[in-house]
C-alpha cells in the first residue's frame, strides 16, 4: 500500500474525530511527538479551531484539557490500526523469486512455497578398444547348417555385429515442481521426457505428497525411490561417476526404483531410519519385473523387450509389492568436512507370475540384466534371463516367487579427501531355486584438487551439491575440480542362474564450472567378463572374455 493513501486514511479518522464547531483559534497534533501547536507544520494534522474563553469565565477542571487528550489517545490507536492494516494488505499475494539454487515463488509468511526444478545431461560414448573373441552373433539358419539358399556354416561366422556403438544421446531431461503448503506439507512432481514409452504413467518419477508430523518425523504416499542404498539415495546430479556402479543399477535401479507406496522418514541430525510400502513401477507396462537394458529379440524372448521399457508388471493376476528398509548415520563427525557415514538396508519382495490355462508361463517373472557401466549403447551383456519360465510341471519349470536384497554402505570424508564403498547380496526363492545369491560390489575414492568437500545431506544420508570455492569465471576463478578411481565387481552366477560376471576398473575427472553445472570425463576398463552359458543369449556370450575400453562424457546442467 502506498504511503498516500495511509496518509489520506490517517487524515480522515483524525478530522472525522473532531469537533467541528468555529473557534478562534486553529490547534494542529505532531502525529508523532503528540505535541499540540498553533501553526501548521511538517508531520502535523489539524484538530480544529477553538474559541478563547473569555477572561474571569471559570474552566472546568480538567474539561476541555481531558476532553482533548481522550481525542488524541482514540487517534493513536486509530493511526496504530490503520498502519498495521496497511502492512498486513502489502504482503498479502506477494512472493518472492529466489535465483540461488532455483526459482522458488513463496508467500511472505512463509505458508506456501513452490520451486520449478529441472536437469539436463548430454552424454557421448566412444569405445577406444573393443577385442571380442567373436565378433557376430550367431545366424540360427547358419548354425543349424543349413540355410534357405543352401549354405552352410558355423557359429559367428555370420549374422549381427555384438560389438558396441559409439555415440552421443539425451540422457536425462527432467522438468518438475515441489513445495509446501502451510508449512508442513510439502509435495513434488517430476517428469523425465526421456523414460516411458507412452503408456500410463510414461516418465513419471517422483509424484507424491509428504507429511511432516515434527522435524525429524514424516510420511509420504504417492511415488517415490525405494530407501535402498547410498548411491541409489544420491541424485544422478551429485554421484561421482556418470552411471551408479553395477550392482546398484541391477538389483535397485534397473528394477524402476520409483515406485508407488507409502513410506515413513524419522532423521535426527546424527542418524536416520527409512521404510516403504510399495508396489509397482510408474512407468508403462512391461512384460517382465527386471532390466530395462536391450538384448538380441532371437534370445530375449518377451522377458525384455528389444525396445526395453519401464517395468511394470502387465496381465492379470496381483502385482507385485515390496518392504524395504534403510538406516544410516554418523558414528564419528567432527565437522561437515570430517566425517563416516554407515548403513544398512533390506527388502522383501513379492513377484508377480502370470500363466496360461494350460499351465504355460504367460508373463511377469523377474530379470536381472546389466551392461558394464556404459550410457549411449546400452546393451546388454550380463543377464539372468527370466527367472520364471515355461510350463508347470515340465522338467525345466521354474518360478520366483519373491527375492530378498541386503545392502551395506560406507563412506569417509576427511577434507578434500573422500572414500565410498557398498555391498549388495539378492537371494532367489521359488520353484527349482535353491536361495540362489547374486551379489555385487564397488569401492572408490575421490579428491578435489580445488579444496572442496563433498557436500553431505543427513537426512537423506546422502551426497548433496557441490559449491565450488570460487565459480570459473575469466578473471582467475577455476571453479571444482575432483579426480576419483573406483573399481566394481558383480556376479550373477549362482546355482541354476547363469547372468554372467564381470568387474571393471575406472577414472574419473569432473569439474564445476559453479554449483548448477558439472562437465564429467569417466575411462572404463573391463578386468574380466565371464559370460560362458549366459541365460542372456548370444549377445551376452559374445562379449564373453571381451577386451574393453569405453571414453564417456557428460555435460550436466540443473537447477
Amino acid at each position: 500500500m502506498k504511503l498516500s493513501k495511509l496518509t489520506f486514511a490517517i487524515a480522515t479518522t483524525l478530522t472525522a474525530s473532531v469537533t467541528t464547531s468555529a473557534f478562534a483559534i486553529d490547534l494542529y497534533v505532531d502525529t508523532k511527538t503528540k505535541q499540540i501547536y498553533t501553526e501548521s507544520g511538517a508531520g502535523r494534522q489539524r484538530l480544529g479551531s477553538f474559541e478563547q474563553v473569555q477572561e474571569g469565565v471559570p474552566v472546568k477542571s480538567g474539561g476541555d484539557v481531558s476532553e482533548l487528550r481522550s481525542k488524541l489517545e482514540l487517534q493513536d490507536n486509530q493511526i496504530k490500526a490503520l498502519e498495521e492494516h496497511a502492512k498486513a494488505s502489502e504482503e498479502e499475494g506477494v512472493v518472492e523469486i529466489k535465483k540461488d539454487g532455483g526459482i522458488e515463488f513463496k508467500s511472505r509468511d512463509g505458508n506456501f512455497k513452490m520451486a520449478v526444478n529441472g536437469r539436463m545431461q548430454i552424454d557421448s560414448q566412444m569405445n577406444v578398444n573393443q577385442d571380442l573373441a567373436n565378433n557376430f552373433l550367431p545366424d540360427t539358419a547358419l548354425v543349424a547348417g543349413n540355410d534357405a539358399t543352401g549354405k552352410s556354416g558355423s557359429p559367428f561366422s555370420a549374422g549381427m555385429p555384438a560389438t558396441l556403438n559409439n555415440g552421443a544421446a539425451l540422457r536425462r531431461a527432467r522438468l518438475g515442481v515441489e513445495g509446501t503448503f502451510f508449512k508442513n506439507t510439502d509435495y513434488k512432481f517430476e517428469y523425465d521426457f526421456t523414460r516411458g514409452n507412452g503408456l500410463n504413467a510414461g516418465g513419471i518419477t517422483d509424484a507424491y505428497v509428504r507429511q511432516n508430523f515434527s522435524k525429524p518425523f514424516s510420511i509420504k504416499f504417492g511415488a517415490f525411490k525405494e530407501p535402498f542404498s547410498m548411491e541409489e539415495a544420491t541424485s544422478n546430479r551429485y554421484t561421482t561417476f556418470i552411471e551408479r556402479n553395477m550392482m546398484v543399477n541391477t538389483f535397485v535401479d534397473n528394477l524402476n526404483t520409483y515406485k508407488v507406496g507409502v513410506g515413513a522418514n524419522y532423521a535426527e541430525e546424527r542418524w536416520g531410519v527409512a521404510t516403504s510400502f510399495q508396489t509397482e513401477g510408474v512407468g508403462g507396462y512391461n512384460n517382465a519385473y527386471g532390466s530395462n537394458n536391450k538384448f538380441d529379440s532371437a534370445t530375449s524372448g518377451s522377458a525384455i523387450g528389444v525396445n526395453g521399457g519401464v517395468n511394470r508388471n502387465g496381465g492379470g493376476g496381483d502385482t507385485s509389492w515390496e518392504v524395504n528398509a534403510r538406516v544410516m548415520g554418523t558414528p564419528w563427525m567432527e565437522s561437515k568436512t570430517k566425517f563416516l557415514h554407515i548403513g544398512a538396508s533390506g527388502s522383501y519382495v513379492d513377484i508377480n507370475n502370470n500363466y496360461k490355462s494350460d499351465g504355460s508361463f504367460s508373463n511377469g517373472g523377474l530379470v536381472f540384466a546389466n551392461g558394464i557401466g556404459s550410457n549411449v549403447d546400452r546393451s546388454g551383456i550380463l543377464g539372468t534371463g527370466n527367472l520364471t519360465a515355461n510350463t508347470k510341471g515340465s522338467a525345466t519349470y521354474r518360478q520366483a516367487d519373491h527375492f530378498t536384497r541386503f545392502g551395506a554402505e560406507s563412506a569417509l570424508v576427511y577434507g578434500p579427501f573422500s572414500t565410498q564403498g557398498e555391498y549388495i547380496q539378492t537371494d532367489i526363492s521359488g520353484a527349482g531355486y535353491h536361495d540362489e545369491s547374486l551379489s555385487g560390489y564397488y569401492t572408490y575414492a575421490t579428491y578435489f584438487l580445488t579444496g572442496e568437500s563433498r557436500a553431505y545431506k543427513s537426512s537423506t544420508g546422502a551426497w548433496d551439491r557441490i559449491k565450488p570455492t570460487r565459480n570459473f569465471d575469466m578473471k582467475g576463478g577455476w571453479g571444482a575440480w575432483e579426480v576419483a578411481t573406483g573399481y566394481d565387481s558383480i556376479n550373477l552366477n549362482d546355482g541354476v542362474i547363469k547372468g554372467g560376471r564381470v568387474s571393471t576398473a575406472k577414472l574419473g575427472v569432473n569439474w564445476y564450472p559453479n554449483p548448477h553445472m558439472r562437465i564429467m570425463a569417466n575411462y572404463l576398463h573391463a578386468l574380466d567378463i565371464n559370460t560362458v552359458g549366459s541365460a542372456a543369449g548370444a549377445q551376452s556370450q559374445a562379449f564373453n572374455n571381451a577386451d574393453l575400453d569405453i571414453i564417456e562424457t557428460r555435460v550436466q546442467l540443473d537447477w
